[in-house]
């Protein structure tokens, strides 16, 4: 991934997009300060369109909402921009106790006086960081309301009792939303107004044996197909309402092939990746049945 350009030449990224990306890197740079928090994700994101339509749209000062069923690379992609972009990154996973203070600040004693401590939409706000609100569905009112003025045409954090702050010129929100989570809403419609909206499609069996491949690349080609199958086959039944998306857990068979790597059998490997994600007795025979399909008692990867 250090060499961002070439993956996504390899892509067929519109180089007229790439070039822009470029310049905007030159036109930004990172403080010294938040230079840590450039991070190069583990997974590439691989999709042509996806990808374009999420530059075109941060490189024209727009912030983008991901939406889409589990295991679609929503957060893949936000990590990804914000490498590509040469942002630094501020991860704020929204539940049910986020209030307008977990995102800008509170109130901290120093020095014998009360000054602010920053949260990260101030940090973002300040040192022109992409800010991703992963699962912003999950967000209570008072937390929403403070972002509206920060992500329209304002641009600015207005803090209570302290200074009013204008967005930095390079700052971007990238949000994401799972569909169905347990606390999740209907967003408002002023707060999705803010945002240009990308719908995630499901991850596609090219793209799927991409990224194992990148991440194990000592793992043989036909392991990783029948892996690849295996995920395949849990999305069609999942798509098809025949089981939850608590198995599709894109997590949880990276995990299963990382213990695989240090010895683990593939059957237990997946037993605590896939299947034990499933709670449900019958949800979990399915399950079971479409893994002992794919992978015999005898199977091994490396």
């Amino acid at each position: 991934m250090n060499d961002w350009m070439t993956l996504y030449r390899e892509q067929g990224i519109s180089e007229g997009l790439l070039r822009d990306i470029e310049t905007f890197r030159r036109s930004y740079p990172v403080e010294e300060k938040v230079k840590e928090r450039v991070i190069c994700p583990e997974i590439s994101f691989y999709g042509k369109e996806i990808f374009e339509m999420a530059a075109a749209a941060l490189l024209q000062g727009e912030h983008i909402l991901l939406s889409g069923t589990k295991a679609t690379g929503k957060n893949v992609l936000a990590e990804n921009l914000a490498w590509v972009f040469g942002r630094p990154s501020y991860n704020i996973s929204f539940n049910m106790n986020t209030d307008s203070t977990t995102l800008i600040g509170t109130d901290t004693f120093r020095d014998n006086q009360v000054c602010l401590r920053p949260g990260p939409v101030y940090d973002c706000a300040v040192y022109g960081g992409f800010g991703i609100f992963d699962e912003i569905n999950m967000a209570k009112n008072d937390a929403v309301s403070v972002l509206h003025a920060t992500l329209d045409y304002r641009r600015i954090i207005d803090v209570p009792g302290y200074e009013k702050i204008k967005l930095h010129d390079a700052a971007r929100f990238i949000g994401t939303m799972n569909y169905g989570y347990a606390g999740t809403k209907e967003l408002n419609e002023a707060l999705v107004s803010r945002f240009l909206v990308i719908e995630m499609p499901p991850v596609g069996e090219e793209m799927l044996l991409h990224i194992l491949k990148e991440a194990f690349p000592e793992a043989p080609l036909k392991g990783l197909e029948q892996l690849t199958g295996l995920f395949m086959d849990l999305q069609q039944k999942a798509s098809h309402n025949e089981i939850s998306t608590k198995a599709l857990d894109l997590r949880g068979l990276m995990g299963a092939i990382k213990t695989m790597k240090a010895g683990l059998s593939p059957r237990r490997a997946l037993d605590m990746g896939i299947i034990n994600k499933c709670f449900d007795v019958f949800e979990k025979e399915i399950v079971q049945d479409l893994v002992e399909t794919r992978i015999s008692d005898d199977w091994s990867l490396f």
